[in-house]
């Protein structure tokens, strides 16, 4: 159980240094890109597979924010991310940072994707 723990630290950790990299002007754009995705998808309230499916639900939690964060991290130069691991040390000891711009950027991507494919489906089944 404590390792489970410590894994889901140590992930969360991760995704604070990718928060912080995207901000940093040495980090490639298509890295930047990349990572910006990978942290909106973590911290998007809104999954791809809904966790209320059994089994399934938690599979991006397990498998695909971690992969994720593995092919995000490998773009990102060593320098970076090693500044950036401190700095998200600090970051989990005092709270995470409260964007609501950026949350409410999130949830209106979202709410437009969804509206978007209840739309084709009416179309599709009318």
């Amino acid at each position: 159980m404590w390792k489970i723990k410590a894994w889901a630290k140590r992930l969360k950790q991760q995704i604070y240094v990718l928060y912080l990299s995207y901000k940093d002007e040495r980090v490639p754009w298509y890295a930047k890109i990349f990572t910006a995705c990978v942290v909106a998808y973590a911290f998007s309230p809104i999954d791809l597979i809904p966790d209320f499916i059994p089994i399934l639900g938690y599979l991006d939690d397990v498998i695909i924010v971690p992969i994720g964060i593995m092919v995000a991290l490998k773009m990102i130069p060593k320098e970076v991310i090693s500044e950036c691991d401190d700095k998200a040390k600090n970051m989990m000891k005092n709270g995470k940072p409260k964007n609501w711009v950026v949350g409410s950027l999130i949830i209106l991507l979202w709410s437009i994707i969804m509206l978007w494919v209840i739309l084709k489906a009416y179309q599709i089944f009318s």
